[in-house]
């Protein structure tokens, strides 16, 4: 086995292992990720006249499991292509060295089937906070529009767990476009020009579990090939390659709904537009980051430090965004 290569050029890939300081600032951010998901609709719509959401701490919580559920899957499988390696198996730590992947490089473990499983749970407790929050019993719950999408998505989370342990993972593309297709059933209930919003809501929901996911699962393979750096960098470029046709996609089709949904004259005067402004703030941030990895990659610097930053701070918009299908639709307040 030929030695790897030098210390530095390793470094300026992979960038550093974790410190106590980054330690410190990810327990940080995720004790603010729970403030913001169980307080961020009441603080939202503060001073704004609308009516509270019943649990919609809770609804947060759920929504945002279900929205990360499909980024890990959905990353998983774009990722897996994207790095020609096949996810190593779950299960018990192995006494013998792993199965090479195709391509010869490591694969990360499989986190799929454990998030779909999150996401069939997160579905499920939406239908039992439902029933709690309405006072109505589960069979009644089950024959409301949002009981039974909830319904398809817990099922096809659970369909996409099982399909992720067979030898054909892809297979489990199928039930979660359903997933997705339920998701924006169920969040675009309005009379007018629905399957626009509709169709406006698949594209932008697989846009961005596409880029947050994949992001992840190829920052998980550089992890692993930390001491190939020339493969880093090539796997990182094809990367961003693909992330830059899921930024078009999110902006064209965030831009079209928000048009849709939001008039002018109640952005800062309403729930959903305060926090409308906060996920475009923090997508903003996550543009300038993707740029500077890219032109640190370009330049053969560390572009990992600023890909895991915008990793970061993709999960804040996930986040986010999962308060924006909380609060309140302001479209009604146009017809005053």
């Amino acid at each position: 086995m030929s030695p790897g290569p030098p210390a530095d050029d390793t470094a300026r890939v992979s960038g550093r292992g974790i410190t106590p300081a980054t330690t410190a600032l990810v327990a940080g951010g995720a004790l603010a990720a729970v403030l913001v998901a169980l307080l961020g609709a009441s603080l939202a719509a503060r001073g704004t006249g609308e009516l509270r959401i019943p649990g919609a701490g809770a609804t947060t919580v759920l929504r945002a499991a279900v929205f990360a559920a499909l980024a890990v899957h959905l990353g998983e499988l774009a990722g897996g292509r994207l790095a020609r390696t096949r996810p190593a198996r779950t299960g018990p730590a192995r006494t013998g060295p792993a199965p090479a992947p195709a391509s010869g490089a490591p694969g990360p473990r499989r986190w799929a089937v454990a998030a779909s499983l999150v996401g069939a749970g997160a579905s499920a407790g939406q239908i039992l906070l439902l029933a709690r929050v309405s006072g109505l019993d589960l069979a009644t719950v089950y024959g409301t529009s949002d009981g039974r999408f909830l319904l398809v998505m817990a099922n096809g989370f659970l369909l996409a767990a099982g399909c992720a342990t067979l030898t054909r993972p892809c297979l489990a593309l199928a039930p979660l476009a359903a997933v997705i297709g339920a998701e924006a059933l169920r969040a675009h209930p309005e009379p007018y020009t629905p399957m626009l919003g509709v169709g406006l809501t698949v594209v932008h929901l697989t846009a961005a579990s596409l880029w947050t996911g994949g992001l992840l699962y190829v920052l998980r393979a550089l992890w692993l090939r930390r001491g190939d750096p020339a493969g880093s960098r090539e796997l990182l470029s094809r990367y961003a390659r693909h992330a830059g046709r899921l930024l078009a996609a999110l902006a064209a089709t965030g831009t079209l709904s928000t048009l849709r949904r939001l008039p002018v004259d109640v952005v800062l005067t309403t729930a959903y537009g305060r926090v409308l402004i906060a996920k475009l703030v923090l997508v903003a941030v996550v543009c300038a980051l993707a740029l500077a990895a890219r032109v640190r990659l370009r330049r053969g610097g560390d572009a990992v430090r600023p890909a895991r930053a915008e990793l970061g701070v993709l999960a804040v918009v996930v986040l986010v965004s999962a308060v924006l299908t909380v609060v309140p639709d302001p479209h009604w307040l146009s017809t005053r």
